[in-house]
Order: C-alpha cells, then sequence, then structure tokens
C-alpha cells in the first residue's frame, strides 16, 4: 500500500509560499486560465520525489506510462514505454529526456507533492509528471490545451514563455512542435522556483544540465468527448425504464428506405428522457470523473477493524455532489451524516475511526467493501 498523509481542509484565504504570497482564492481570480505567474522558492528544499535510479527503474514497469524523448541532429525521437533501463541513453549523453506520467500513483512523496494543489476541484486535477532531462533536454516549444504548473525539483531549466498567435506544427515530427514560436519571458528557473501557465501558452522548457521538474497538469474533458462518455453511461444506466417503439397509425409507404418521422420523434425523446431523468446526468457525470486511469488496478486490501481509521489508497478518485458519492467510477446515493462523513472522507482522504463508527450500518459495510477492494484501507490513528 502507499501511505499518505491526512489532508487537512484549506484555508482557501490564506496567502501560500506556494503561490508568491498570493490565496488560493486570489491566485484563481488573477492567474487561472488567464496568466503565467512565476514563483520564486514556491517550494523551498524541494527535493524530487525520487532518484533518478529509482525513476529509471519506474519507467520499465507496465502499469506505468512513460516516454523517451531524443533530440538529435537528425531530428526528434520518442518511444513509450515501458522502458527497460537498457532503453535509455547514458545518463551523460546530452539532449534527452525521460517523461513518467501519473507518478502520484505510484510514490507516496509525489501523491503529497500533488495535493498541496487541491485548491482546484479534484474532477479538475489529474496527475503529477516527472521529467528527468540531460543537459541540453527538452520536448521542443508546444502548447497544452490544459493547465499546467511546472515546478523545478533538480538541477535547473530554462524556460521560454509567451502566447502563440500562429499554432501551425512543424511537419513530419512525432511531437507536437510549434512551428512559429516567439517567447516574450525567457526564466531560468532554480530548485523550489514554480511557474504557472494558462492553456494555450507556448512553451519551451531545456536542461541547463542534468534537471528534474515536476508537471502538476489537468484535465479539461472536450465536450464531444465528454457527452459520449456520458451517453454511453446513460445507456447503461437501470434507472431509466425503457419502452418499445410503437407506430399502429404507420400507413403503408411506397418509399421504404425513408426513415419514419414517428420514429425520428421517438428517438429524440428516447435522448432527452435519459438526460432528463432526475439526477441521472449528475450520476453519469460522476462516475465518468471518478474512473481511475486505464493503467490502474488495485490489490485486494485485509479487513477494515472497528477501531481503525480509514485512508483513501493514492490511485483513489472520489468525488461527490448534493446526492451521490462516486468512487473509482461507482455512484452510491447518499443522505444525512452518511454523506457529510463521505463528503469528508472525499475531501480530506482520511476518516478518523470516532467518524467511522458514526456511519450507518450499510454506510460501514459499503466502506469495509472498499477496503477490501484495496480502494482504501485501515490504519492506527497515530499512522
Amino acid at each position: 500500500m502507499i501511505a499518505q498523509a491526512t489532508i487537512a481542509a484549506m484555508d482557501v484565504n490564506a496567502p501560500l509560499v506556494l503561490l508568491g504570497g498570493l490565496s488560493p482564492q486570489q491566485f484563481m481570480q488573477r492567474h487561472w486560465q488567464k496568466k503565467p505567474l512565476l514563483v520564486r522558492q514556491a517550494l523551498p528544499g524541494a527535493l524530487p520525489p525520487l532518484g533518478r535510479a529509482a525513476l529509471f527503474d519506474l519507467a520499465g514497469r507496465d502499469d506505468v506510462e512513460s516516454r523517451l524523448v531524443v533530440h538529435k541532429p537528425s531530428g526528434w525521437q520518442v518511444r513509450p514505454g515501458p522502458l527497460p533501463r537498457r532503453a535509455l541513453p547514458p545518463a551523460k549523453q546530452p539532449r534527452w529526456t525521460l517523461l513518467v506520467q501519473g507518478l502520484d500513483l505510484h510514490v507516496a512523496a509525489a501523491h503529497a507533492l500533488l495535493s498541496r494543489f487541491r485548491f482546484v476541484p479534484e474532477a479538475r486535477l489529474d496527475d503529477l509528471m516527472l521529467s528527468w532531462a540531460s543537459d541540453g533536454g527538452g520536448v521542443g516549444p508546444h502548447l497544452d490545451s490544459y493547465d499546467v504548473f511546472l515546478i523545478q525539483l533538480q538541477g535547473r531549466r530554462r524556460w521560454r514563455v509567451g502566447r502563440v498567435p500562429d499554432k501551425t506544427l512543424v511537419d513530419g515530427m512525432p511531437l507536437k512542435i510549434l512551428q512559429h514560436f516567439e517567447p516574450q519571458h525567457d526564466w531560468l528557473l532554480e530548485p523550489g522556483d514554480m511557474l504557472y501557465l494558462p492553456p494555450n501558452w507556448g512553451h519551451d522548457g531545456i536542461a541547463d544540465g542534468e534537471c528534474m521538474t515536476g508537471s502538476v497538469g489537468f484535465r479539461a474533458p472536450s465536450d464531444d468527448g465528454l457527452a459520449r462518455e456520458l451517453l454511453q453511461r446513460l445507456a447503461q444506466s437501470d434507472e431509466v425504464e425503457g419502452r418499445l417503439y410503437r407506430d399502429p397509425k404507420q400507413s403503408a409507404t411506397a418509399t421504404p428506405a425513408a426513415v419514419p418521422a414517428a420514429l425520428q420523434e421517438f428517438a429524440r425523446d428516447a435522448l432527452e428522457q435519459l438526460v432528463n431523468e432526475r439526477g441521472a446526468l449528475a450520476r453519469a457525470l460522476g462516475e465518468v470523473l471518478s474512473e481511475p486511469k486505464p493503467r490502474v488496478w488495485f490489490e485486494a486490501g485485509v479487513p477494515w477493524l472497528p477501531a481503525q481509521a480509514v485512508r483513501l489508497d493514492a490511485k483513489t478518485r472520489m468525488l461527490y455532489d448534493s446526492e451521490h458519492v462516486f468512487i473509482n467510477g461507482e455512484a452510491f446515493d447518499a443522505s444525512g451524516r452518511d454523506a457529510r462523513l463521505m463528503q469528508r472522507l472525499a475531501d480530506e482522504r482520511c476518516l478518523s475511526a470516532r467518524d467511522g463508527a458514526a456511519l450507518s450500518a450499510g454506510a460501514r459495510e459499503l466502506l469495509a467493501d472498499w477496503v477490501a477492494s484495496g480502494w482504501a484501507y485501515g490504519v492506527s490513528e497515530a499512522a
């Protein structure tokens, strides 16, 4: 199991060193999806969540998403993981980068670092990627469609940043590299420094010697992609009672290939019924947003003892709305004290033994099932 610290409730109006003295509320109002923010010594004394050798070993695992990017005189080369050590160039070879996605799912220190950004809704928070680069390493000038915090954890990296009026990409490249990039800022980040960039700001990070950089990324679902996922979930719901198409007034037709207008109307009504069924859309949305990533799996846990607190596993995604709690793609109705306590578990990722004892028998049984599935685990109160 991956140990976690309890996440205390955050005062969103209190200034944070992490945000250069801004409160989370001020940051969201002034910078979030609006303009960059460079914070010197956002994390004083910052250390990488793990060392180079351990990162290289992690990149060789089947359950870890990784990529190798090499910039040679002949051009760019990209290789997806798993990446055994023999697949990586020598550490002293310049201009190559190893990217390991979802480090927070596997390393407790990475999960703790990602948790510092939970002033953004959990439904938007994605993962912590760690980039190790040899001297001159990078992935070229590019832009992201989502927000990102770039945290310098070891060594130095130079970031060139600017707006991108021309989003044309270089043809024939394995990376999405901007063809015309003219930066307005040039910043050298030292260990502990952090740079926030809104979506679609061009940036090009180049390692100044060996370096390690953490990237806190966010989910930005597209409307069409989200609509497809929601419709799929809604169609699988057993809350809406299906009905068969009937057409007792259908007349004989001389144009049999034409789709009947009544059947078109029936189809429209079917979709409206799915979407408008009370609570169905909210339920489907919570299930979609709490679904773990494809490479995530859980190991069966040990039974939860009554005297134990409960912590969510680092890989577990738990959310809630006014009527449901959602965990790892499943939805449960919740109300009253059970709802308040489950919401506390989702927000703080830990529930004390006292709060666990205050749950109803049904909710306690549900929590025990989650522990047995490896979604959470029991810990002593002192842990």
